[in-house]
């Protein structure tokens, strides 16, 4: 009797992890190809939007006169460290979202091991009481010349426990498969945290090597740069430059908003005449229903459903809400912490007037966005380092310079407090801390009346 519990046993576990093998090679491509498509789209929404701004930058710099300026040799460092520093967040993130997926995967297995446990056991113990019976069973009762009666019972009695021990192997497979996909889920996370750790270790040393360089460059370059700092050409052209950068974005934003606007109202149309259509199917259907006789209504072509309209694709996320922007006026608070060294309106010592304030702050302190938009610049200029803008919709815009690290790319969505870039004094400024300015139909505006303080 154990030997041949045993034999099928064996059979049965055979069976089940063939299924599953069938089951995880179809099931791994998929999976894959998932994640690089999603990663593939979400690249392509912000394409159209880098390549207008990559063409508008590279005519300003073509059209701007040569000025010698030491900061320019900043650049490539200051953009490497800032590239660095955003792929340990994401990265961080990343790993965070892994281990996450691991803890729950190591206590689903845990039930389904538990579940394949119990399943093992209801299995052979029918399969024992099925051999204890003997097959012959059935054939001693056809012979038996008893009461057909009790012969019928019994027969009946037979299929079912034939019956359930069908549905026991089959859900035993399914769990089995489970437990095995589990495994293989868990394994590729293990594996993708070692990848993670990989990168991780290979950008902070990219980080510091980039961090020497600039060292070196600014203490080479520490006279010219103070010296810069304090020419009022400098500081003028370096505002000239970003007010045509700002008038240049506009352009390219009211193109965008047109085009949603032009996208919108095409979704718009589509939905109204997907729900005409379905509200005039569903009125001939009614039409129909009341004066089909009984015999129409037990043919074939009675028992179809009427036509539905094709689902329409999801809308994407509405532009930003300028109203909703302004009516943080007094509410608001300071990107960062810290000290606040210059004001808006405020004479400089050589140069025009702050169109801004600016905010001494720590290295690395997170700068946080005034409030929900739509990154529209993320890159280092000249003046202002590493520099980031912000279009919350209704014609305003945040502008975040000097810092360290831009968290965000353009046509990346944010919310109000988002942390998208980090402190620094980039753009061979002579403090870490942040420039912060605000604009209103291209016009600066003082970003105090906007806080609560």
């Amino acid at each position: 009797m154990p030997r041949a519990h045993h034999s099928l046993a064996t059979v049965l576990t055979a069976l089940a992890l063939y299924c599953l093998a069938t089951q995880l090679v179809a099931a791994a491509e998929p999976k894959s190809a998932d994640r690089a498509r999603q990663k593939q789209q979400a690249e392509q929404e912000r394409a159209e939007l880098r390549r207008k701004l990559d063409d508008l930058k590279t005519d300003i710099v073509k059209t701007e006169k040569a000025h010698g300026n030491a900061a320019d040799a900043l650049a490539s460092s200051e953009k490497a460290i800032s590239n660095a520093n955003r792929a340990l967040r994401e990265l961080l993130t990343e790993q965070q979202r892994t281990q996450q997926k691991l803890q729950l995967l190591s206590q689903d297995l845990r039930q389904l091991e538990a579940t394949v446990a119990q399943q093992r056991k209801r299995l052979e113990n029918m399969l024992r009481e099925q051999y204890r019976a003997g097959q012959e069973d059935k054939l001693r009762l056809l012979l038996s010349g008893d009461n057909p009666n009790r012969i019928a019972r019994e027969m009946r009695y037979l299929g079912y426990v034939s019956a359930e021990q069908v549905k026991a192997i089959e859900k035993l497979q399914q769990d089995i498969a489970a437990v095995e996909a589990n495994k293989a889920d868990a394994e590729e996370a293990r594996a993708a945290l070692e990848d993670i750790a990989a990168e991780q270790r290979e950008q902070k040393a990219l980080l510091e090597k980039e961090k020497g360089k600039r060292k070196v460059l600014v203490a080479q370059l520490s006279d010219k740069l103070s010296a810069q700092r304090k020419q009022a050409g400098n500081l003028a052209r370096d505002e000239a430059r970003l007010s045509e950068l700002l008038d240049r974005l506009a352009v390219v934003i009211a193109q965008q908003r047109k085009a949603e606007e032009e996208e919108a109202r095409r979704r718009a149309r589509n939905k109204a005449e997907a729900a005409a259509r379905e509200k005039a199917l569903a009125e001939k259907s009614r039409t129909e229903n009341k004066t089909r006789t009984t015999a129409a209504a037990k043919s074939p072509e009675s028992a179809k459903s009427p036509e539905r309209a094709e689902p329409t694709a999801p809308e994407p996320p509405p532009p930003p809400d300028g109203n909703a922007f302004a009516a943080l006026r007094g509410k608001g608070k300071l990107p960062v912490k810290g000290e606040l060294a210059a004001t808006f309106g405020a004479k400089r010592a050589d140069g025009p007037s702050w169109k801004g304030i600016f905010i001494k702050a720590g290295e690395g302190s997170d700068v946080k966005v005034a409030g929900a938009g739509e990154v529209i610049f993320a890159d280092w200029m000249r003046g202002f380092g590493n520099l980031i803008i912000v279009d919350h919709g209704g014609q305003y815009l945040s502008i975040y310079g000097n810092n360290q690290s831009l968290l965000k790319r353009p046509g990346d969505r944010v919310k109000a407090g988002d942390v998208i870039a980090t402190v620094g004094n980039s753009g061979g400024n002579e403090h870490s801390g942040l420039y912060f300015e605000l604009r209103h139909q291209g016009r600066a505006i003082d970003p105090l009346a906007w806080l609560n303080r």
